[in-house]
């Protein structure tokens, strides 16, 4: 698939056959993650592969009840809550893969002042997203369908303390992978027009 039909084929996908994902599959993915661009190419990327039923159960309980505490302390009502939460574990449960993605800065640049920290971290994030955007775009070039999911930046600790990742990996996003049940939403895309500014 060339590159422009997989860019504009790309859909949101959160629902899959019950098929799972082949580990040649996987690695074609993981594969165009890692060859994403970052930042002093220090690459700061991990991914956790999650494949099994209990871990995906197991990491999605342990979501939930964050997502319980936080939307009873906002005053939403319970019914929309349980609602919430079993939508969130349905999707990550059903998955026939999860990919937890994480950062690190271990490799990123030391500075001594708050603003350099701050947009090394930054850079960091920007690179681990651009790793991101390859793994949906090479999904979708191989027939699979995907979702990024960004629900793991809302617990971030619970996410870490129930995967037992390593200290410096930081929780980015949650991304599922699996044959489409359906094609997805068409989202509409806002004109060049309103997104470009000629600077001459």
């Amino acid at each position: 698939m060339e590159f422009m039909e997989a860019a504009t084929r790309r859909r949101s996908i959160r629902r899959y056959e019950a098929k799972s994902v082949d580990d040649e599959q996987l690695a074609y993915l993981l594969s165009a993650a890692r060859w994403a661009p970052s930042a002093h190419n220090r690459q700061p990327w991990r991914f956790t592969v999650l494949r099994s039923r209990a871990a995906k159960e197991k990491l999605a309980d342990a979501m939930g009840a964050k997502l319980k505490i936080d939307r009873t302390r906002d005053g939403d009502a319970p019914t929309v809550i349980a609602a919430d939460m079993q939508r969130s574990r349905a999707r990550i449960a059903e998955a026939p893969l999860v990919l937890i993605v994480t950062m690190t800065l271990v490799d990123m640049d030391l500075y001594k002042d708050e603003a350099r920290r701050e947009a090394e971290r930054i850079m960091a994030i920007q690179s681990t997203a651009m790793a991101v955007q390859n793994v949906l775009l090479a999904a979708t070039s191989i027939g699979l369908g995907a979702c990024w999911m960004c629900a793991p930046l809302f617990c971030s600790d619970v996410v870490k303390d129930t995967l037992g990742l390593p200290e410096d990996w930081e929780p980015q996003a949650l991304i599922t992978v699996g044959m489409p049940a359906n094609e997805g939403k068409v989202a509409e895309r806002k004109s060049i027009e309103l997104l470009v500014r000629n600077f001459d």
